[in-house]
């Protein structure tokens, strides 16, 4: 039985990203069915899939300056999620390789908490690890 003792980790390259007060991957792999005159699903074609995922980060941290630049000079990175210790995940690490961040959306100044940076982002390839 997991005790849920452990944590997910994000890694830019080589680097520890912290810290992150979000990350929700989403994964997309559409499927059409094909239907005939005598019969209905008889069949399905595969339709190219996606990955994105949204990335929240405090503003203060240096990590919202580097995924910045990655943005405005459009230049691919990876990224892994992994488990930090413990086995309480169901799996090791998901690696998206060839990401692109497509918008980033700083959020207003407040007087009191600290400023949240969200960078939306795609993947090219996605590797899952047990």
């Amino acid at each position: 039985m997991a005790d849920w003792n452990t944590r997910l980790e994000v890694k830019l390259g080589d680097r520890t990203i912290t810290p992150i007060s979000n990350f929700t991957p989403t994964f997309n792999v559409p499927h059409t069915v094909i239907h005939s005159l005598e019969q209905d699903g008889t069949g399905y074609v595969r339709q190219p899939f996606t990955f994105t995922f949204t990335l929240t980060v405090p503003a203060i941290a240096q990590t919202v300056a580097d995924l910045t630049e990655l943005a405005v000079t459009g230049t691919e990175f990876a990224i892994t999620v992994a488990e930090k210790r413990g086995t309480d995940w169901a799996f090791n690490a998901i690696k998206f390789a060839r990401c692109m961040v497509t918008s980033a959306s700083p959020s207003n100044i407040v007087i009191d908490g600290v400023p949240q940076a969200n960078f939306t982002c795609m993947a090219l390839t996605a590797t899952m690890e047990d």
